[in-house]
């Protein structure tokens, strides 16, 4: 019977099972970690290398067995995170989500519809694409420029005039760390009020450029900023983010999410990792200085790099990309290739670790390229 029933599916024109919308039925996933990272330098998916605040591990242990048996409480939270950014914020004006990744898919949810445009840069962060297609939504890529992947901003400004309903903007960009002014992205909003205009800021503590501490959101309402403790506190197995915006625009965004999206060891550690911006900070002091030594080196032994902002950097292999990359794993290091990707096809994006981290891949890379130690 199985196998009747399959030789039957084979010579059907239709799928054996309900179709889909036609706009997931053409969609591509997003391209996540590969499985079987965790004993590897994981310098792949820019993730914190070191691991959270032992206050965030004291935090988690003590959590009493009977509180996972009930539902999350978010009790103070938002105020722990305002708290945290020391800004003139109200609660209302902060949307706690399970990772930016699901800020993102509810800001498409909310405000994206079909034959509507998303405007975005590129080479960017690859899941806005799959969320303005799931949506039937028409995607407008404006190309960095130049060898040093300057933002479009004219460009940009004169694709705002057809009216987006959506302009998202990584902050600096990952992957290739441009950066823009927080002036710059105000003045794009004031210009265009009838566009939702986002900024993904998951990378700015490794700049410090970020729009908040500009940002009038009863003047701009149609500005939204997103942040995480992912990248720099290190709960990115965790999963919490948030949206930082007009209390409006806050609550239309968080009206198309579960009830109880961020789970309870997330809140426990948020408050841990919030409470402990020192930790964080120091981290990503020793992250910046990597990254500058990293570039030096790269200068020094000639091979072709990008370095500007965020915790990684392109470096394009004399060698064949697959290979070194394939060679890098080997060694039990992880990086991320750039093929296909546009302006970056062949280039290696390198997260940044710890300076020691740094000094282990570029062993690795030198031995791997036949580099003079």
């Amino acid at each position: 019977m199985t196998a009747d029933r399959t030789a039957l599916d084979r010579l059907s024109p239709e799928p054996p099972f309900p179709s889909p919308r036609p706009e997931v039925e053409s969609l591509h996933a997003y391209s996540a970690p590969l499985e079987g990272r965790r004993q590897m330098l994981r310098l792949d998916f820019n993730e914190n290398t070191i691991g959270p605040s032992p206050k965030v591990v004291e935090a988690l242990r003590a959590i009493p067995a009977d509180h996972i048996a009930i539902y999350p409480e978010y009790d103070g939270l938002k105020e722990a995170v305002i708290a945290n950014l020391g800004l003139p914020l109200q609660p209302d004006q902060v949307g706690l989500f399970n990772g930016v990744d699901a800020a993102i898919h509810a800001i498409f949810h909310a405000y994206g519809d079909r034959g509507e445009t998303l405007l975005t840069t590129s080479p960017t962060f690859g899941y806005y694409t799959p969320c303005a297609q799931m949506q039937g939504m028409a995607i407008e890529p404006i190309p960095y420029e130049g060898e040093a992947f300057a933002f479009p901003l004219e460009r940009i400004r004169n694709a705002l005039q057809s009216g987006p309903r959506l302009l998202l903007i990584c902050n600096p960009n990952n992957p290739t760390g441009t950066r823009l002014a927080p002036e710059r992205i105000l003045g794009l909003a004031a210009a265009a009020p009838q566009t939702l205009v986002v900024v993904d800021e998951l990378y700015e503590a490794f700049t410090g450029d970020s729009v908040l501490p500009l940002a009038d959101f009863s003047a701009v309402p149609n500005l939204l900023v997103l942040r995480s403790l992912a990248k720099t506190a290190g709960l990115a197995g965790l999963r919490i983010g948030f949206a930082i915006g007009h209390a409006a625009v806050v609550d239309r965004i968080s009206r198309v999410t579960g009830p109880y999206d961020i789970n309870s060891f997330a809140v426990t550690a948020a408050f841990a990792a919030l409470s402990d911006q020192a930790y964080v900070d120091d981290y990503v002091a020793e992250v910046i200085q990597a990254r500058a030594w990293m570039g030096e080196q790269l200068r020094a032994a000639g091979v072709r790099h990008h370095v500007e902002g965020g915790n990684y950097l392109l470096i394009w292999p004399k060698g064949d990309p697959a290979a070194v990359d394939q060679a890098l794993r080997e060694a039990g290091i992880l990086v991320r290739a750039m093929s296909g990707k546009p302006l970056i096809d062949g280039s290696l994006r390198v997260s940044i670790g710890t300076l020691d981290q740094m000094q282990r891949f570029w062993a690795a890379y030198q031995r791997i390229e036949g580099l003079a130690a």
